[in-house]
């Protein structure tokens, strides 16, 4: 594995305006992420040896930050925020039904490749849990038919609509 031309330049030009080449790690992740789908552990050494860095420390950043894969995914990655909030508020029904409906289990890709499951830590909407996050799309005050919907609006190439979240009304 090597970097492009293209990619070449582009690290010339960020090493102009990141003297610190530890700065470096995220843009060249996302490099790598963006041309083969995930950050495996042939690109950590990559990066490693273009930053001249120990290889344990970009292990740790790909490892810390959710938004980069060790192995091939989907081609939607559903991540269900698991935290207090919106675990209380049901956010292990949502996965167990996902699990359910893909016939996977949590960071397993469906054989077609279309679907991998994982779970966050926190999303950061709490306010309206439980919820999930698809690609740069948040779909919040998820319900096992909301999820179904997206589902499918997913599956048919469809871009499942996000409309204003209305609150369920409590007795």
């Amino acid at each position: 594995m090597e970097f492009n031309e293209t990619e070449k330049k582009k690290i010339a030009h960020l090493r102009t305006r990141y003297p610190d080449s530890r700065s470096l790690t995220l843009p060249l992740m996302w490099m790598i992420q963006k041309r083969k789908g995930f950050v495996s552990d042939e690109a950590v050494a990559l990066i490693a040896t273009e930053l001249e860095l120990p290889k344990i420390w970009v292990e740790e950043v790909r490892s810390w930050y959710s938004m980069f894969s060790e192995k091939q995914t989907g081609k939607y990655v559903l991540e269900v925020c698991n935290n207090i909030s919106c675990a209380l508020m049901g956010s292990q029904e949502i996965i167990d039904h996902i699990c359910s409906v893909l016939k996977i289990k949590v960071g397993e890709t469906t054989a077609d490749g279309m679907f991998t499951l994982k779970t966050a830590e926190c999303l950061g909407s709490c306010g309206t849990a439980p919820m999930m996050q698809v690609g740069d799309r948040y779909y919040e005050l998820l319900t096992e038919e909301k999820v179904d919907q997206i589902l499918e609006d997913l599956k048919n190439n469809t871009q499942p609509e996000q409309k204003p979240q209305q609150w369920p009304e409590y007795k």
